[in-house]
Formats: C-alpha cells, structure tokens, sequence
C-alpha cells in the first residue's frame, strides 16, 4: 500500500526532491527513489510509506522476549513489524526484513484496527511494535496505537531510538513504554556500526523518560566493538548522572550474525564483567541477556535484596509485589505492574 505521508513529515527541495523530516538521516530523495530505510518513497514530488497494514511478521510473545523484565511481567503481548529499518546494523540478526523493502517481502493484509482486535482476540494486554524498526513504519504504528489506546490495550516500542523529536512527542501520547537498543558510547563506532549517530538516539532516551513513558534498555557486547570497559563505564555513568539510575539495563551476549559472522559470540565473562561495571556505577537494575538462566535474571528489592521476581529464561517464575511494592519489606520497585 502506498500510504501518503503529512505533508509535516516532509518538504519539497530543488524540482521533485522531497526531504524525509522522520528521522535524523533526513534523506534527500529523489522522484523514484526511496529513503535508506526502504519505506519512504518519492512519486512525483509526495513523499509516501510502503510499510502501512502490511506487516512481515505477527506473533504473540512473552513480554520479557522484548525483553522488558518490570512491564506487565508474565503476560503476552502481540508483536508486529514491517520490512525495513532506518539502520545497517552489522550485526543484525533479523537482516532479512529489516534490510529489504516491504514491497519485496510476502506480507499480510491488517489495517491497525485489526491489529489492535487481534490483540483483543488473543486476550494479550499489549501491542509491541519490533523486530525491525517501528519508526520506518511510523504511520502504521501511531495509528494502530491510537486505536489500541481506544480499547485499553497498552503499546510498546522495541526501538534504536532513532527518530526526530516531533514525530516522537506525537506519538508519546499513545506510547505506553520503550526498549531503545543504546549501541555503544562512541559516535565513531556508532557511525560504522550501524550507519547513524548516537546524540540522537540519547536525546530520544531522555525525552522518554521526561514525558513518563517505561523505559528499558538494551546493549548488546560485541567483541572487538562495544566491548571496551571504559567507554562503558562511560554510557553507565551518563545514565546513571541522567536519571536512569532505576532503568532496567539488559546487557546482551552477541552471537555472529549477518556482516559480523567472522566474530566471535561474547565471552559471559564479558557481559559478567559488565554488569558488574554497571551496578558500580549506581545502576540499580542490571540484567544479562542471550545467556542461560540464573540468578542475575531475577528483580531484587533495591530496599531489602530479596528477589520480588523470578524468572527462567523468559517465563516468569513468581511475582513476589502488590501493586509494584515488595512483600517483604514495602519499597516500591519501579516499573509497570
């Protein structure tokens, strides 16, 4: 479906040339062309989506797959997502769809009032745009949001965080919480590794958190990448010096994929040793991601230590709060409960 783009999401340069205001590449796009996401389209001088009702992928997961770990945990939720992406990640693991146009891939036909009664259908609570990157799919996701938001059910964006500050403030209205992936801590790596900038995606983090939506984020440790100790440390301590400090970190194993198959997957020492980092730096939440279970996967009161939430792998295993407060001890953990 070609779905014509608001004209507040676009402007027209020299002849045909139109200039995508959706995210911070702001591509030029000539008559014919289309934008590095694959989505964003140029016909005779309109800019138009070619990623609305057309998702690639619909399937009911664990909400912890997203992984959020203090939002609605133990419940499913319905998670849907076009081809494209505004990012080369190489290390993507789902380059299939998110490096490809959504008019080369086999997709289903669902308008976002369907997505939002297949949810309803499904008796999940929650809606996750993901698997690739909602914002290329903007227009789709707001409204499918809207709608959702209509009939109680809450949405979630499984982000890179890589979008411009207007769009985003309108859809944070409809936007119930976030996982925005924070690469690294170095724009230079950030530029090779994924083709965009890392300012942008900080500022999304703290727009976020200042309009009240959850947040959590994810870092993935890639070998030879973003695995410097230092630079870390870094990230940790402008989370921590920005309010984040209760943001639930999930520090990710890497396994090779994509353009990265020559690397090596992630030591756990690795992600270990992270984590440690973290939790010294004044993060209270700290997970590790893509390893085996055990016990650094469960929630602890950050009052009294004992585990309010216990997890195997992605099911929860007991949910020890009453309305977010612990059992034991009265402190409040934060998140969505």
């Amino acid at each position: 479906m070609f779905y014509k783009v608001g004209e507040n999401r676009w402007r027209t340069m020299a002849g045909t040339t139109v200039k995508c205001l959706l995210c911070p590449h702001e591509c030029l796009i000539r008559d014919g062309e289309t934008g590095v996401c694959h989505t964003r389209t140029n016909k005779e001088g309109t800019l138009y989506s070619v990623a609305y009702g057309n998702p690639c992928s619909v399937a009911v997961d664990p909400v912890e797959k997203k992984p959020l770990y203090h939002f609605l945990p133990g419940t499913e939720i319905l998670s849907i997502a076009t081809a494209g992406c505004n990012f080369h990640c190489l290390n993507c693991q789902n380059s299939s769809i998110s490096q490809v146009s959504p008019l080369s891939y086999d997709s289903y036909d669902m308008l976002p009032d369907q997505v939002a009664e297949m949810a309803v259908n499904c008796h999940v609570p929650s809606i996750a745009f993901t698997y690739t990157e909602p914002t290329v799919f903007y227009e789709y996701m707001y409204d499918s949001a809207v709608v959702a938001r209509e009939k109680g059910l809450k949405t979630v964006a499984v982000s890179n965080g890589y979008i411009n500050p207007e769009p985003l403030a309108t859809l944070i209205p409809y936007l119930d919480a976030a996982n925005i992936d924070l690469k690294c801590f170095d724009d230079k790596t950030y530029r090779r590794l994924t083709g965009g900038r890392l300012q942008p995606v900080l500022d999304t983090l703290l727009t976020l958190k200042k309009a009240g939506v959850w947040i959590e984020i994810t870092h993935l440790v890639i070998p030879g990448l973003t695995d410097d100790p230092a630079k870390f440390k870094s990230m940790c301590r402008w989370l921590a010096g920005n309010g984040f400090e209760t943001v639930p970190l999930h520090i990710s194993r890497f396994f090779p994929a994509y353009k990265l198959k020559d690397v090596a997957h992630t030591p756990i020492e690795s992600v270990i040793h992270a984590r440690n980092i973290a939790l010294e730096s004044g993060l209270k939440f700290v997970y590790p991601g893509n390893v085996a279970t055990g016990k650094d996967s469960h929630t602890r009161c950050p009052g009294c230590g004992r585990v309010v939430a216990e997890r195997d792998q992605y099911t929860l295993v007991s949910l020890r709060l009453d309305k977010g407060s612990c059992n034991y001890c009265g402190t409040y953990v934060p998140g969505v409960w």
